[in-house]
């Protein structure tokens, strides 16, 4: 998330209450995770295990619990509970804005465009030239859709991350300021659901196709040409690169990458990294051949004990 205008370590230091470590004027652009975040931006840690990557991240301010050494050009803001002041900070520059009709008034809705009864289109989305969006879709805020956008009945792109921290014996979310960004030619079942990114965007890339019944997490980045089948699970910050196909009821781990035209059979899971160009089937998934080559000498083992 960036800040609109840029900020201040002084003025955040106020908004939150932290103690700020570095001159007063020292530049924030905006916050975010620590897996997508960039120079000039905020990165909170709470857990010691955790400082040093937040410390040697591209984060330029970090957000932290403890009064530790502030490295060369870079900025601190000590803080009693970063996970709050965050959440603080999200409130204050991306708060809720509820809206009043089916479709805003601040939506853009390029030539073309069809927009089925009972659809709802959320605040500063921009939906492209030659969509169709079908009935009982809902659309959250600030949702980018491209070009010649195909989206079925009943499914919501933008519904918050899956993302809490366990606080006194209790669950606690963390407020999701990203977006869900939809390219060309995408078509996109019916029931499906698409989270927004936790503070960056969940992207899903230029001609890939999803069946009904489809989750992607938040921060996924899904690339071109990819195919979904019904029931495909998808955790949060995947990347899946151009041409892939995952076939029905694959489920698909966190923080991993499936490469270029990688095939994955029905019924699979995966949870590890797929190299480029294979074909993987089971759970865990393992390349095909050698998986169905198992199974069959297991089975052979099997009927030789009878």
């Amino acid at each position: 998330m960036k800040f609109s205008p840029p900020q201040t370590l002084a003025s955040i230091a106020d908004i939150i209450g932290a103690k700020p470590i570095g001159p007063d004027d020292f530049p924030i652009l905006g916050l975010n995770e620590i897996h997508v975040v960039e120079s000039g931006d905020i990165v909170f840690v709470d857990h010691p295990k955790y400082y040093d990557k937040a410390l040697n991240s591209n984060a330029t301010i970090i957000l932290i619990n403890k009064n530790v050494p502030c490295p060369d050009g870079k900025a601190l803001l000590v803080s009693e509970d970063p996970f709050n002041d965050t959440l603080k900070l999200i409130d204050h520059f991306s708060p809720f804005q509820s809206s009043k009709e089916d479709i805003s008034e601040s939506a853009k809705i390029g030539k073309n465009t069809i927009i089925q009864p009972g659809a709802f289109i959320g605040n500063n989305v921009t939906i492209g030239d030659n969509c169709l969006i079908h009935s009982n879709v809902s659309i959250y805020d600030n949702a980018v859709i491209g070009n010649n956008v195909v989206i079925h009945a009943n499914t919501v792109l933008g519904g918050d991350a899956f993302y809490y921290q366990k606080r006194e014996g209790n669950f606690k979310q963390f407020t999701s300021c990203g977006r869900v960004v939809i390219h060309d030619h995408v078509h996109i079942g019916a029931n499906c659901t698409i989270d927004r990114g936790v503070t960056g965007d969940t992207t899903i890339g230029e001609g890939t196709k999803l069946d009904n019944l489809i989750h992607v997490g938040h921060d996924t980045v899904i690339g071109k040409n990819c195919l979904f089948a019904s029931q495909v699970g998808i955790a949060g910050c995947v990347i899946i690169k151009d041409n892939v196909t995952l076939w029905g009821q694959v489920g698909v781990a966190s923080d991993l990458t499936i490469n270029d035209d990688v095939v994955v059979f029905a019924q699979s899971g995966v949870g590890k990294d797929l190299k480029e160009g294979k074909s993987y089937f089971g759970s865990p998934c393992e390349e095909s051949r050698s998986k169905y080559r198992e199974m069959y000498t297991l089975k052979k083992m099997a009927q030789n004990q009878k």
